[in-house]
């Protein structure tokens, strides 16, 4: 069973990869609109399993999507902060589950999952796009890179977890 799991995760991590690469990373809406899939490989990410490899294979791949979209470590230092701030939104989110263990995201209400995939999504966008643009006299692109790009990202991680769910 255990490798299974270690099975799926690095398909799952090298498959988000080459999604981001080379089909979300061309879409961009507006100048400013741009959906980041590879981050569900950190909100999926088994619960139980080691919270450090969680945050080296979040670094790994934030590095993976930086070589290929010529980015400068944003993504990564992004994807870092998103897999140590997990635990903490996840018991925001999910509450007593999450500290038993009995977490399935595509179990729980529409709700739960949507305050838990929007916060850790906001979070990375407000990281990504700070990092980015670091600049205060373009804070109203800042504004609305997060604001679009979060909401957009949402909607396109929440059909991939509802499409490939087992229910």
């Amino acid at each position: 069973m255990l490798n299974n799991l270690i099975f799926v995760n690095i398909t799952r991590f090298f498959l988000l990869i080459l999604v981001q690469v080379f089909i979300f990373n061309h879409i961009n809406l507006f100048g400013y609109v741009n959906p980041y899939l590879y981050i569900l490989f950190i909100i999926i990410y088994p619960f139980t399993a080691n919270k450090s490899l969680l945050i080296f294979s979040s670094f790994l791949l934030g590095l993976f999507i930086d070589v290929f979209s010529d980015s400068g470590g944003i993504h990564a230092a992004a994807s870092v902060f998103i897999a140590f701030i997990r635990p903490v939104i996840l018991k925001y989110s999910f509450g007593i589950s999450y500290e038993y263990n009995t977490i399935k995201i595509s179990s729980k209400d529409y709700l739960k999952q949507m305050i838990y995939v929007g916060s850790m999504v906001f979070l990375h966008h407000f990281i990504l796009f700070a990092l980015e643009i670091f600049n205060i006299n373009h804070f109203l692109l800042f504004l609305n890179s997060v604001l679009f790009s979060s909401i957009f990202s949402i909607v396109i991680i929440l059909c991939t977890i509802t499409l490939f769910s087992k229910k």
